[in-house]
């Protein structure tokens, strides 16, 4: 498996990229307000793509570069746009009927990252991976993923759950960009053109549940 191994600067943008994203993370499962976890989901596909960008410039993999435009538009622009017009037509707003507070939602969230940071430790010597950069990777992939997680169970509004989801992918494409750099391009255009089938999947759904329910709660 070929790994990135940044230093000095790069891997300080690096670390950078990767905790804005992970950030990015809590203001989606702190805050009730759907517009928002949208705009958040957004702006953390653009850090991502941001990252795989830098790590395809300084670490010499062409492949990366195109991945990150992919991302940006796909992932960053694209599905946004899509999860705005369901958002519109559902006529929602907020979380109406959130199982627990947002405080609570950011102390179990901050839990998790603890999880994750202890099973990095356990794991970092099982893989081989003595970098310590490649180690904030795994760390912030499972804690995203983690988080994801959370927000899945925490939600009642089938919009948040797809979101979860959403943001459950882009903890795995996280970590996968400095532990397997060399994902090819064709194989992360599948993976993006089944994230939009994905939530044109889910529009459908909330239509029928909107008009045959009269509600998008999953409850």
């Amino acid at each position: 498996m070929s790994t990135f191994h940044p230093n000095g600067l790069a891997a300080a943008v690096f670390n950078l990229l990767s905790i804005l994203a992970l950030i990015l993370s809590f203001v989606m499962l702190a805050s009730h307000w759907i517009r928002n976890h949208i705009l958040a989901f957004a702006i953390q596909s653009w850090v991502i793509a941001c990252l795989s960008a830098f790590i395809g410039l300084s670490g010499h993999d062409p492949e990366l570069i195109p991945i990150a435009i992919l991302t940006a538009l796909l992932r960053g622009t694209a599905l946004p746009y899509l999860l705005i017009r369901l958002l519109d037509q559902a006529h929602l707003n907020r979380e109406f009927a959130p199982l627990v507070q947002p405080s609570s939602s950011m102390v179990l969230g901050a839990a998790l990252v603890l999880l994750a940071y202890t099973m990095t430790l356990h794991l970092g010597p099982g893989t081989h991976i003595p970098d310590p950069t490649a180690l904030m990777a795994l760390t912030t992939m499972l804690a995203i993923t983690l988080i994801g997680f959370l927000m899945l169970v925490l939600r009642t509004e089938a919009l948040s759950h797809l979101l979860a989801l959403l943001v459950i992918e882009n903890g795995i494409f996280l970590g996968s960009q400095i532990l397997m750099p060399g994902m090819p391009v064709l194989l992360e255009l599948v993976i993006l053109f089944d994230l939009i089938i994905i939530v044109v999947t889910f529009g459908i759904l909330v239509r029928f549940l909107k008009t045959e329910i009269g509600s998008t709660d999953s409850r």
